[in-house]
């Protein structure tokens, strides 16, 4: 895995945790203003998701990192992602795809009795490409 810093998130909560992973897809932007974009070209995206919380599970985890791979690495790996159902209201860009991996995961999250956060979602598309998506602040995160 491409070793990164990414962007730090200021926060108050006790833990936060970072899970790297990558998977492979295709895309397409359907609009002439994209390029070259308009053709059916692949990647190799790069994820970090940064996850924090006050509170473990009783395993003593924050979030099972395997748990977060299966959630995006399944439903997306080697897919066209204008073929989802994800996107089929919108074009599949950088951007939309990590907010789309924000609210899977942020859905996920929402279902632990812990409450855990997802506070962003790094996803790079090339080497020199990349989005960071964070929600809006919400201010409970950052007194």
């Amino acid at each position: 895995m491409l070793q990164q810093i990414y962007p730090s998130v200021p926060h108050n909560y006790e833990f936060e945790l970072n899970k790297d992973f990558n998977f492979s897809a295709a895309h397409y932007i359907p609009d002439e203003r994209a390029g070259k974009c308009t053709r059916v070209h692949g990647h190799t995206y790069f994820v970090n998701l940064t996850i924090a919380g006050d509170a473990l599970d009783e395993l003593g985890f924050l979030v099972n990192f395997s748990t977060l791979k299966s959630l995006i690495h399944d439903k997306f790996d080697h897919y066209l992602l204008n073929d989802l159902t994800d996107f089929k209201d919108q074009s599949p860009s950088t951007e939309v795809v990590a907010r789309t991996i924000y609210q899977i995961v942020d859905a996920h999250l929402s279902d632990l009795p812990h409450a855990p956060k997802c506070l962003q979602v790094f996803l790079r598309e090339t080497p020199t490409s990349y989005v960071v998506y964070r929600p809006k602040r919400q201010e409970q995160y950052y007194e």
